[in-house]
């Protein structure tokens, strides 16, 4: 069965950069004042991350059905049989609903897992599946192996404050009660126990004392060199390189990285939020 992978910006990558990988894409949606620009494709991230600067009130929504349609199309049209799909979470988008209503209408087979999260684990996911698929490995067992991967993914965010979280309702209701808090520095995850929504974990004085707070977790709960640990920062590279440092002592041989958050996710966090990701890499198993 030819089967083509399809995934949106929430990984951080545009339409050309996935479809070097042969994976299909499409934007999410960023909007302010009456633009409505595609992410990563009429707006890129240093853009998002400017307007916010100046203090225009961004959004973001779901990729438009048209576009969703017309890439359905022009998979179906190129003879694929079947689409397989890592969208950014449903706790956080409508996308993946919006997939399986366009690929019911077009009559195409639509298989997905949510990644209960988006940014550099979604891309992972995405890419793996496919590279899976392609060595003879059955879909639902493509599923298992990507929903273990899952099971040790977390996000945690360190916000400067809550009133982008806010206002974008993302939070749960507990979290949220943070907002009234000063000189507060909250502790948030998004993962598959939170079912993809952004709920608090502690709380603390500083942003420094949240990094330690965040690597006693990362400890706890296991992550060695058999992982993967992003560190992501809303446009303040002086934290995140301090973040890194922290990271890179406790975990001197875990595979690093450091990227800008994805555009879709730092317009809710604001800016100056710090946020660490990370998840057991595939070992075959």
């Amino acid at each position: 069965m030819k089967i083509a992978f399809l995934t949106d910006s929430g990984t951080g990558k545009n339409i050309q950069e996935l479809e070097k990988k042969g994976i299909f894409s499409v934007p999410l949606q960023i909007s302010y004042d009456t633009i409505n620009a595609q992410d990563l494709e009429d707006m890129n991230i240093d853009e998002v991350y400017a307007y916010m600067r100046e203090g225009k009130l961004l959004s973001t929504s779901l990729p438009s059905l048209g576009n969703i349609e017309s890439t359905m199309q022009k998979i179906k049209n190129a003879g694929y049989e079947m689409i397989f799909a890592v969208p950014i979470c449903t706790g956080l988008s409508g996308t993946t609903n919006a997939m399986q209503v366009c690929a019911k209408q077009l009559d195409i087979p639509f298989e997905y897992v949510d990644c209960h999260v988006t940014a550099v684990v979604q891309e992972y996911l995405i890419t793996l599946a496919k590279t899976l698929c392609e060595q003879g490995m059955a879909i639902d067992v493509v599923k298992e192996k990507l929903e273990k991967i899952i099971q040790t993914t977390n996000t945690i965010l360190l916000p400067n404050d809550l009133h982008h979280l806010k206002r974008g309702g993302r939070l749960t209701p507990l979290a949220a009660t943070l907002g009234g808090l000063l000189k507060i520095k909250p502790i948030l995850r998004i993962n598959q126990e939170t079912s993809g929504k952004i709920d608090v974990v502690s709380k603390v004085r500083t942003m420094h004392k949240a990094m330690d707070e965040v690597i006693a977790i990362m400890k706890k709960e296991g992550v060695d060199e058999t992982y993967s640990i992003t560190v992501a920062h809303a446009d303040d590279v002086e934290e995140a390189n301090v973040y890194m440092e922290k990271i890179k002592e406790a975990f001197p041989h875990t595979e690093l990285q450091m990227i800008k958050l994805v555009s879709v996710v730092g317009v809710h966090t604001g800016i100056g939020c710090q946020a660490v990701q990370y998840f057991k890499k595939y070992d075959g198993n």
